[in-house]
């Protein structure tokens, strides 16, 4: 979509965003098209009067808002939102049966969901299981987005052989299978993750490869955490850029997404999802995990947002 798009590549298209326009974007932090949406006009427009050409730099901010502008979808009505839901987006089970019950079916295309959790919660767990089942049991394709190595084919192994006869033959030839249709990227800087974001969705539209069903990004906060904080806006665009082309992945092309965060310390060291409030708006689907003991090896999983589940909804898994 064009609202991704770095400034330099639509100069030919658009003669305004020129490389003094480029240049007076860059000293504000604007790399993009979307870094605009977190930028107020106003501003932009007053700081813009401090230079020597002051009239066709605001010539060129009134080009990128129409640009932005004239890239919002059309409205839909509640009819066929509905009938999109119905007959579009499906549910795919977990692979673990108290998940499953927990969201009435386990986890929906269209959705991102993401779980919340401490470390050794079981959060990588239940992404690798996810992963096997899938991939196991749904025609089509897994993309594993890794950014700390900790996916495991032999954990995805023993969790296909957990669910089959030892004795059966097929095991092996199922775990080839599986493994076949797991694509693992390792990755580890937000600025690879958009860029195979956006090769996802160009794969969409060109409808090269087989059909996707699930995306994993285990961790998507320790990819995001570093570029936040300080006095700057360009981290806090790039976590924007991330959740848009996240949800719109899911949305349009009907894809189911998991994804990882971790926690932080709130208020009277209460923890808390970590990328603060303007990320909580981007998951569909948040789900808490926190492991009940060291040694008994389950986890408890609470439903933190719902579209339309209550909150609070507690489930216990067993990590094998």
């Amino acid at each position: 979509m064009v609202e991704m798009a770095p400034l330099q590549a639509l100069e030919r298209e658009y003669p305004l965003i020129d490389s003094n326009f480029r240049g007076f974007c860059a000293s504000r932090h604007i790399f993009t098209v979307e870094d605009f949406l977190v930028h107020d006009l106003h501003a932009l427009e007053a700081f813009a009067e401090q230079h020597y050409a002051p009239d066709k730099l605001k010539q060129g901010i009134s080009q990128i808002f129409s640009i932005i502008d004239s890239q919002h979808r059309p409205w839909l009505h509640g009819l066929e939102l509905l009938e999109d839901a119905e007959q579009n987006k499906c549910i795919l089970s977990a692979g673990w049966e108290s998940i499953d019950v927990l969201l009435q079916g386990g986890l929906r295309e269209g959705h991102v969901t993401e779980l919340v959790g401490p470390s050794s919660s079981g959060k990588t767990q239940v992404c690798l299981q996810a992963a096997a089942h899938v991939a196991r049991n749904y025609s089509g394709t897994v993309m594993y987005f890794d950014s700390g190595n900790s996916f495991s084919p032999k954990r995805i192994a023993e969790f296909l052989s957990q669910s089959s006869d030892p004795a059966n033959t097929q095991v092996n030839k199922t775990v080839q299978r599986v493994m076949r249709s797991i694509v693992c990227h390792s990755i580890f800087d937000i600025f690879t993750l958009l860029d195979l974001l956006h090769q996802l969705i160009n794969n969409f539209k060109s409808q090269m490869g087989s059909r996707i069903r699930l995306l994993v990004i285990d961790s998507l906060s320790s990819l995001i955490a570093p570029v936040l904080g300080g006095g700057g806006t360009h981290g806090h665009a790039l976590m924007v850029t991330a959740g848009f082309l996240l949800k719109e992945l899911a949305h349009e092309h009907n894809l189911c997404i998991l994804v990882t965060n971790h926690v932080v310390g709130g208020e009277g060291g209460v923890s808390k999802p970590a990328l603060g409030e303007s990320w909580k708006s981007t998951p569909h689907v948040r789900l808490l995990m926190s492991r009940y003991g060291a040694t008994n090896g389950s986890s408890c999983v609470s439903i933190l947002k719902h579209p339309y589940l209550a909150t609070g909804k507690t489930m216990e898994i067993k990590i094998i």
